[in-house]
């Protein structure tokens, strides 16, 4: 019996991949911070730009490096609003320059540009504003299950189709323990996570547009339908293959896109753009 028969070699296989897939979501996402260097004085400045905070803290803007007579200052604005930029000094502490902007409601946003100045000349870190996301608090007791959860989701989600290709003989008790974790994880967990951080369960179909909802929701679809067929029987395991390939699919699009958005005129969340 080779490596590539034995299950445990399989599990390590979707371990790995799905870490690397997780690493992927994480990065990729809307709100994950723009992060860069920039060279003043032959001397690297390193700026990390956030895209998401909690609403009850202002959100922290930092540009590291010591390099003598920089200094720096915020724009920002409410996003989606024609209002005047209002404009925020940034502090020099530390080896650091550091500017806050204000908390805003869950799911409000703003947008905003960062400038540093330097004998005479002033120079803006990215050409576009960055959009920053605020959401309310989710707690630990919440968020870890719901985490732990989703990662199983897709780890069982990647053995199950190897599974089902290797012709092997737990593609039915694979294929429950995936459609499990992924009704909790995804919709379970996932809608009392939203209502914490956006108050509001579910903002996808037929709600919103909310494209972390609805992908959840289509894999989940995907995987009973698979759930019924190989369950009638084990030589339908093709659709094992199309739940697994819709997983993954899906689940390649950046996390957070299309999610809530407050409507500053009306004061109202929905899906946004």
């Amino acid at each position: 019996m080779t490596i590539f028969q034995k299950s445990y070699f399989w599990y390590i296989f979707a371990i790995i991949f799905t870490l690397l897939f997780a690493y992927y979501q994480r990065v990729t996402g809307p709100t994950y911070p723009k992060t860069g260097d920039i060279i003043i004085a032959d001397k690297s400045l390193t700026y990390k730009l956030l895209r998401s905070n909690d609403s009850h803290l202002p959100a922290e803007i930092t540009v590291k490096g010591e390099v003598d007579g920089v200094n720096g200052y915020i724009e920002y604005r409410r996003f989606r609003t024609n209002e005047p930029w209002i404009k925020e000094l940034m502090v020099n502490k530390e080896g650091k320059l550091i500017g806050y902007l204000p908390p805003q409601p869950p799911a409000g946003k703003l947008e905003y540009r960062t400038y540093l100045e330097y004998d005479g000349k002033r120079m803006s870190l990215l050409p576009v504003p960055v959009v920053i996301r605020f959401k309310g608090a989710v707690p630990m007791y919440v968020l870890i299950p719901h985490v732990i959860f989703m990662f199983s989701a897709m780890l069982f989600s990647t053995r199950t189709g190897i599974e089902a290709m290797r012709r092997g003989k737990s593609v039915l008790s694979l294929t429950w323990i995936t459609v499990f974790l992924l009704g909790v994880g995804g919709l379970i967990l996932g809608p009392v996570v939203q209502k914490f951080a956006f108050d509001a369960f579910w903002t996808g179909w037929p709600f919103g547009h909310d494209l972390t909802d609805n992908k959840t929701l289509v894999t989940f679809l995907f995987w009973v339908f698979a759930l019924i067929k190989v369950r009638k029987s084990e030589n339908n395991r093709k659709w094992v293959y199309i739940a697994a390939a819709v997983l993954l699919i899906v689940f390649l699009i950046p996390h957070s896109m299309f999610g809530s958005e407050l409507d500053y005129s009306t004061g109202e969340i929905g899906t946004g753009k």
